[in-house]
């Protein structure tokens, strides 16, 4: 083992222990970038090593940070985080949860399903996990627990619902992932969509199923109205404004009509019309709400920048050929070797946010699936084994969301919880929708098509 492999490897055990420090991630990389820098330098000059960093690699940082910002694409990243906490202080959620809980309230699960209902529409306007979570509960949490819904039925279903946003578009994760690897934002977003809903069919076919057979877990409220044209008006009157905003949002790009970016912006106006037209509008809000967007656009670019330095360090040391290397090396086939891949990200989703697997272990994937020879093709779309390997990771990921003992949406849901709520529950709770998400992840793997049929026909 050179030099270089040493280094390759004690970045990653250095990235690692020092995640349990609690010192921001951002941060974590960027030092890490600029101690090994150095430490390679001072290697390759009294120790005889050739690994080839000096001061000048860390110059090289500036200039991939310009090429960042300087990238179109990722001006949409503010404008979907502005639009989905604007509609998250539009009303639209509440309103949502009234009519819709009148449509499903004479079905043993009803009020399940309308979480998950709600999911789904939060997911394509929102895309925000945490505030999805947190939202759910807060508004559905209560009036499970007073219809007598099973403990860890309820927490299962908030919780699974509320990480949605991180599959269907307008992702700001697929965002992220088109710009890492050089893929259509466009391809990204329509090859979510059928699997986004398949997950979210996944989930109303179980709690219906779950209603049939323990229907004590999921009863239905003494005071259930009958359904009838006034109720489903109601619906639709509420679901309206949110699909249109949706439908002008995807729309317009999968018809090519706007780009990501100008699509972000149309969908950012049209959350405030949206808080406008709910009478939830006002300067207090747009504060708070620009606030939110901020941080959390800061937060992003943080990672970007340490990430950066990060990446750039671990290519210079030659990281990437040797983790291809050790990939297609492994006696497993292509599928295996995807396999071995997606439990590493699963794993790895334990312990790290998306937007780090994103910016640091997708791009050394990418010339591994490229590699593996994959006999997947689809009409007008660039890298179709890329495509369909992003909504693998996206799905994985989400997974490991809701993994115990340290899913990131577990944590969101305990801390808006009551305190008589235990831990226990929500990880109860959870399992059965982990088992649906794996079964959805291994349907994408064996049949490509449902990620790459939209797309394809789009160009057709």
């Amino acid at each position: 083992m050179d030099a270089n492999e040493v280094l390759v490897i004690a970045m990653f055990l250095s990235f690692i222990a020092l995640l349990f420090t609690g010192i921001p991630v951002a941060w974590v990389l960027g030092g890490i970038g600029i101690v090994f820098a150095f430490l390679g330098q001072f290697t390759d000059t009294y120790m005889d090593t050739m690994t080839g960093l000096d001061y000048t690699t860390l110059g090289l940082v500036v200039n991939r940070l310009w090429t960042i910002m300087e990238n179109w694409i990722l001006v949409a990243l503010p404008m979907f985080i502005f639009m989905g906490i604007m509609l998250d202080k539009s009303g639209v959620a509440e309103r949502l949860m009234k009519s819709m809980q009148e449509l499903f309230g004479r079905v043993h699960g009803g009020l399940a399903i309308t979480v998950t209902a709600i999911g789904i529409i939060l997911a394509a306007s929102t895309g925000i996990i945490g505030a999805s979570v947190v939202l759910l509960a807060v508004m559905s949490l209560p009036a499970m627990t007073k219809q007598g819904y099973n403990m860890p039925l309820a927490l299962g279903t908030i919780a699974s619902a509320g990480t949605l946003g991180i599959l269907i578009p307008p992702s700001i994760m697929l965002v992220i992932m088109a710009d890492q690897l050089g893929l259509s934002v466009g391809d990204l977003f329509m090859g979510a969509v059928f699997p986004g809903l398949m997950l979210g069919a996944f989930y109303i076919i179980y709690i219906l199923a779950r209603g049939f057979i323990n229907p004590s877990h999921m009863p239905i409220p003494d005071d259930a109205k009958p359904v009838d044209l006034k109720i489903f008006f109601n619906v639709l009157k509420d679901v309206l404004p949110t699909l249109l905003l949706i439908i002008v949002v995807l729309g317009s790009i999968f018809a090519g009509i706007a780009t990501p970016t100008e699509a972000a912006g149309v969908g950012a106006f049209g959350a405030t019309l949206l808080a406008m037209y709910n009478k939830k509008f006002s300067f207090k809000v747009l504060h708070e709400v620009v606030g939110g967007t901020m941080n959390t656009t800061a937060y992003i670019f943080a990672i970007f920048i340490g990430a950066t330095c990060f990446a750039l360090v671990l290519r210079e040391l030659g990281g990437d050929e040797m983790i291809e290397e050790f990939l297609t090396g492994l006696p497993f086939g292509p599928y295996g070797i995807i396999f071995f891949i997606l439990a590493v990200i699963f794993l790895l989703g334990f312990f790290l946010d998306w937007i780090e697997i994103t910016l640091i272990i997708l791009p050394l994937l990418a010339p591994v699936i490229s590699a593996l020879g994959l006999d997947i093709t689809a009409p007008g779309i660039d890298n179709p084994e890329l495509v369909w390997f992003v909504m693998l990771v996206a799905m994985a990921l989400q997974t490991s969301f809701l993994t115990p003992p340290v899913g990131f949406a577990l944590f969101y849901l305990k801390g808006v919880c009551p305190p008589n709520v235990k831990i226990t529950d929500i990880y109860k709770g959870v399992i059965p929708f982990i088992i649906l998400q794996l079964a959805a992840l291994l349907v994408l793997v064996f049949w490509p098509q449902i990620v790459l049929w939209l797309p394809t026909i789009a160009y057709s």
